[in-house]
């Protein structure tokens, strides 16, 4: 990795996990159970707008193997699943919040310069 900034270099490693809880879906996953502690499947159907259920099953299922989720199946009939945050994901969500918030309080800030930027452009 010679040229590469050093800042950059320490990131490098870092990157899969980043993209893994940057991802749209994710970050809609862990700021759901974030906020409702116990989240069960079609909870989550109904609650991230716009995810498959193949797309949920996948994301679930990434977290899980993450160690970010754990999942417990009740043997009732119907099946019935739920999800936690496990500690590191109640740390990571807490991030998440400052981050959200951030771009709450920003986004005008953002929409206007990308305006700008395109009638300069």
């Amino acid at each position: 990795m010679d040229g590469v900034h050093e800042a950059v270099r320490h990131i490098c490693p870092l990157n899969e996990v980043l993209d893994r809880v940057s991802g749209k879906w994710a970050i809609g996953v862990l700021t759901l159970t974030g906020a409702e502690e116990v989240v069960r499947f079609t909870e989550f159907e109904r609650g991230i707008p716009g995810i498959s259920r193949r797309m949920l099953t996948l994301t679930l299922r990434n977290l899980e193997r993450d160690g970010l989720l754990t999942r417990t199946v009740y043997a009732t009939v119907p099946p019935r699943t739920e999800y936690r945050l496990t500690e590191a994901a109640q740390e990571l969500a807490q991030t998440l919040s400052l981050l959200t918030d951030w771009a709450k309080r920003h986004q005008a800030h953002v929409q206007a310069s990308r305006v700008a930027y395109d009638e300069t452009h």
